[in-house]
């Protein structure tokens, strides 16, 4: 009986592993099919990827449609505007973000916990409701098409969510060893640069990634604020491949393949760090 029991669990938990991780393959297959279908027809000619049935690998290789995109629009442009809007939006979070993550944490004041929770609801309160009212006051403070104001408001947008995740990383140190820093005759402020930053470097990390990635991908704002295609960043350029009576499907999928290339790329030489500051905080001491 023993062992026929010993028996059916073990068929039980290679079945519950078996389900556990055909889950897991189709859940990253459904996340990966359409970066592999983007690749396969940005590389091959627009013939091959419009036959039917599709073929699930490229039949001929061709960088026609990226020698297209560079000679037709100013690609590097607007890869430069994105590069400039995000590091401008980054270095403002950061910023911020350390110094209201610090004055949660660490100093004692009255009305934190509403102030926290503020900063919570702030995120409840869709783009889409206050882009007309930004756009008013940009407009009359002859700020359109400026990047470092369009960094602004994509600092006042992902600064909040920033905040807690850098909370998270100060919760993880030991309240001791800011009043040790305090003793040893440092300011609060000193205390925070010489001591807490280093020790919470991963969270800085998370922070920055966080912040950049928001800043990269963020459509709304821009293309509402900047209407220049000189001050166009990567999402408002690449939507304006498309118009009204031809989508060139060849040259979107390369551009949309090229500006992947350098937010993944950033994100696979750091990763470790964004685990480390994201889970900053479980443990604490």
């Amino acid at each position: 009986m023993k062992a026929s029991a010993h028996a059916r669990y073990k068929i039980r938990r290679f079945g519950a592993g078996l389900a556990f991780y055909a889950l897991i393959i189709g859940f990253c297959g459904a996340v990966l099919f359409p970066v592999y279908w983007m690749t396969v027809n940005a590389i091959q000619p627009l013939s091959h990827g419009m036959q039917f049935p599709p073929s699930m690998f490229p039949k001929e290789i061709s960088f026609l449609p990226f020698t297209t995109l560079f000679e037709n629009y100013p690609v590097a442009r607007w890869l430069l505007n994105s590069l400039l809007l995000a590091t401008m939006t980054t270095l403002i979070v950061l910023a911020l973000a350390v110094l209201g993550s610090f004055a949660m944490t660490f100093l004692k004041w009255r009305g934190k916990g509403a102030f926290g929770l503020l900063l919570l609801m702030t995120q409840m309160l869709p783009e889409a409701l206050v882009v007309i009212p930004v756009y008013a006051m940009y407009r009359n403070l002859g700020l359109s098409d400026s990047l470092p104001a369009l960094s602004l408001v994509d600092a006042a947008f992902i600064l909040p969510i920033c905040i807690w995740v850098l909370k998270n990383s100060f919760d993880s140190i030991a309240e001791e060893i800011y009043e040790a820093a305090l003793i040893d005759g440092c300011s609060p402020l000193g205390a925070l640069i010489r001591t807490l930053l280093p020790l919470s470097a991963p969270g800085l990390v998370a922070v920055s990634v966080v912040a950049f990635f928001y800043a990269w991908n963020e459509y709304l704002f821009a293309v509402t604020l900047v209407t220049s295609p000189d001050a166009r960043p990567v999402a408002v350029g690449l939507a304006s491949l498309k118009v009204m009576l031809d989508t060139p499907i060849d040259r979107v999928l390369a551009a949309a393949l090229f500006f992947s290339i350098f937010p993944v790329t950033f994100y696979l030489l750091i990763q470790r760090y964004i685990v480390a500051g994201l889970s900053a905080g479980a443990v604490k001491g």
